[in-house]
């Protein structure tokens, strides 16, 4: 008897190794995924602007990271709480003009170094409803009033067109995965959450038609169809919870990277959670002996780096 209609695709003909960097755009899910990246030993960089939501915002901070155009006194406002820019998180706000500006620049510096560098990006839609204030495209509101911005939500077509000149142009040399969160955005309403996720699902597919450096990794299906139950939802019951974003991670892992880059996850993992052990005698020689079995193992890999759990383990020997 089946109980569940798991998500079947075909795996990347050229994944993802260790030895590339990647570069992700997108949801607070995309930084869920990026997270296990990170701790698996990837190079990759995350949202350097913060949570990005819908994808023009996502495509203006490709945009803008691509000419590396700096942001200007103009692009910082003054909020009840500091300073801030409607092209940014509010992770990079800051208490003076001066602390925002140095705080949003040196983030675009670093993000522009990351994605010139990356051989892949990621990039997760969120939602296809946008606000706009004065005409423009908000990344993030900052708490400000409702009556500054004008909410709409965009079509396939605009989406598409507006991913045109970056596919052509600073994505031309690079291998896309488009994902769509599967994150409900309840604030909306769940009728209006339908149709958002249905035009960004659609705006991908024809993306992915388009452009054949373009991919499609199943992640919203896998969350909807696949697992299809409150379990696996977190209590606001719109984020996934753990254990949903756990079994995301496997599928990712199974569509996306190299058998060989699969292989040595249990390996890495094994390093990572030996260093992160507290042992309860630190200076017995069992707990020496095991430190420099672990600390053998971490020398054995060439392309990863393991200088900070090697400095854990160097410290009980």
């Amino acid at each position: 008897m089946k109980f569940r209609t798991e998500i079947s695709f075909e795996p990347l003909a050229e994944g993802i190794d260790h030895s590339v960097k990647i570069f992700a755009l997108g949801s607070c899910f995309a930084e869920s995924i990026s997270e296990r990246l990170q701790r698996a030993k990837f190079s990759v960089t995350t949202n350097p602007f913060g949570v990005l939501f819908n994808p023009l915002s996502i495509a203006s901070a490709i945009e803008r990271l691509s000419d590396t155009r700096t942001f200007a006194v103009c692009d910082i406002r003054e909020g009840k709480e500091g300073f801030f820019s409607f092209d940014a998180h509010s992770s990079l706000d800051g208490k003076t003009q001066t602390e925002a500006f140095a705080n949003l620049n040196k983030a675009l510096a670093q993000g522009s170094t990351a994605l010139h560098d990356a051989e892949w990006v990621i990039l997760t839609f969120g939602t296809a409803w946008i606000y706009e204030r004065e005409g423009k495209v908000v990344a993030n509101c900052h708490k400000q009033p409702a009556s500054e911005f004008e909410r709409r939500r965009l079509s396939v077509e605009e989406i598409v067109e507006r991913y045109r000149p970056l596919f052509e142009g600073v994505l031309r040399d690079k291998k896309v995965i488009l994902t769509v969160s599967p994150v409900r955005h309840l604030g909306d309403g769940l009728q209006e959450n339908s149709v958002s996720k249905a035009i960004l699902r659609l705006a991908v597919e024809e993306l992915c038609t388009k452009y054949e450096n373009a991919y499609y990794f199943p992640s919203y299906e896998i969350l909807i169809d696949d697992l299809r139950d409150y379990r696996y939802y977190a209590d606001d019951l719109a984020h996934p919870s753990k254990m949903a974003v756990d079994y995301v991670w496997e599928r990712f892992c199974e569509y996306a990277l190299t058998n060989k880059a699969r292989e040595l996850l249990p390996k890495i993992e094994q390093i990572i959670s030996a260093a992160e052990h507290r042992p309860f005698n630190p200076e017995s020689e069992a707990h020496r002996t095991f430190c420099r079995k672990m600390l053998e193992q971490a020398n054995t890999f060439t392309e990863i780096d393991f200088e900070e759990e090697k400095r854990v383990f160097e410290t009980y020997l």
